[in-house]
C-alpha cells in the first residue's frame, strides 16, 4: 500500500503523469524516515526538514505536517512495518513542460514503505570508502530530487567494492554521497559546518546530542583530505547507515584499522536512544531480533 496524496491505495492504482515536474525536472523534495520496532525515529525532525526544503524551492506542500504524520503512521500499520524505512516525496505536480514554475499546478505527495533490518555488520566491523570530487550544485542543504551526482559517486564506490564515496571540494571534505562524515582525534569530533555545502542530517543532530551527553567535544569546522586520512577515527551517519565506522579510504587504513572508542561510545548511546538500555543489552546478547 502506498500513500498517494491524502489516500492510502494499492501500488497499481498510482499513475504518475509524464508531465509531472518531479519526473521531468527533479522539481521536488524528499525524506527517508527510519522505523524501529514499529515506531518512527525522529519523525518530527524529518518532516520539519521536508517542510524547510520545500520552502527553499517555493514549493507549497498541500497538507499540514500533522496530517502527513498521521497518514504515515497509518501507512506503516497498514503495511505491518516493524523495522524498515518510509520514503516520502513531494513534487510540484503536473503541468505543460516549461522551465519556470507553472501558473497553476497542485503538488503531489507520495510515500511508500520498505522493510530493512539495522546494518549491524557494517556498524560493527566498519566499511571502506573512496574519495571523489564533489561536483554537486551549491544548494546541498536542500534535500531535493536532483541526486545524479550522488548516484554517480555511489556507483563509483560500488565498482571499487566500497560502501561509500566521501566527497571533497578541492582539499576540503564535505560529506558522503548519502551521509555526513566526521573525523575523531582524541576526544574531539570534527565535521563540516551545516551550510549550503552539506545536508544537515537528522542523525547528525542526534550525534551532537549524544556527544554532549557523553562529554565528547564536537567542532563544526572544515577539515582537509590529509587531516582526515591521518585522523584517529572516521565515521559516517545517515538514516540508513546509522553510525558507521570507516576503517579504510582509498586503500589507506584509518587508525588501527578497526572501529574506534569514540565511535563505539556513540553507537552504544544511539542504540540506547532507540531501544533503551535493556533492549540494547538483549540485542547484543542476540536474544531479540532488531
Amino acid at each position: 500500500m502506498i500513500l498517494w496524496n491524502e489516500r492510502i491505495v494499492q501500488r497499481d492504482e498510482v499513475k504518475i503523469d509524464f508531465e509531472d515536474r518531479g519526473y521531468q525536472f527533479g522539481d521536488g523534495v524528499y525524506e527517508v524516515i527510519r522505523v524501529y520496532s514499529g515506531k518512527f525515529f525522529e519523525m518530527d525532525s524529518h518532516l520539519e526538514r521536508l517542510k524547510q526544503s520545500a520552502e527553499k524551492i517555493d514549493l507549497a506542500i498541500p497538507y499540514s505536517l500533522i496530517d502527513i504524520k498521521n497518514r504515515l503512521i497509518e501507512l506503516i500499520k497498514t503495511n505491518h512495518i516493524i523495522n524498515g524505512t518510509v520514503y516520502i516525496q513531494v513534487t510540484r505536480g503536473t503541468a505543460p513542460r516549461t522551465h519556470h514554475f507553472p501558473d497553476e499546478s497542485k503538488a503531489v505527495l507520495m510515500a511508500y514503505t520498505q522493510e530493512s533490518e539495522r546494518p549491524i555488520n557494517k556498524t560493527t566491523n566498519g566499511i571502506s570508502a573512496i574519495l571523489t570530487e564533489d561536483v554537486r550544485w551549491l544548494c546541498c542543504d536542500i534535500k531535493s530530487l536532483n541526486l545524479l551526482p550522488n548516484v554517480l559517486a555511489k556507483q563509483k564506490a560500488k565498482q571499487l567494492k566500497c560502501d561509500e564515496a566521501l566527497l571533497h571540494r578541492g582539499e576540503i571534505v564535505s560529506e558522503g554521497s548519502s551521509s555526513n562524515v566526521y573525523i575523531v582525534n582524541g576526544n574531539v569530533i570534527s565535521t563540516h559546518p551545516a551550510n549550503n555545502l552539506i545536508l544537515n542530517g537528522i542523525t547528525r543532530k542526534v550525534v551532537f546530542q549524544l556527544a554532549k551527553e557523553n562529554h565528547i567535544e564536537v567542532r563544526e569546522e572544515p577539515f582537509t583530505i590529509n587531516q582526515m586520512l591521518s585522523s584517529d577515527e572516521i565515521f559516517i551517519t545517515s538514516t540508513t547507515f546509522e553510525i558507521t565506522p570507516v576503517i579504510e579510504i582509498n586503500d589507506t587504513k584509518i587508525g588501527n584499522g578497526s572501529p574506534g572508542n569514540v565511535t563505539q561510545t556513540l553507537q552504544k548511546a544511539f542504540g540506547e536512544r532507540i531501544f533503551g538500555s535493556d533492549s540494547l543489552a538483549l540485542e547484543q546478547e542476540g536474544r531479540v531480533k532488531v
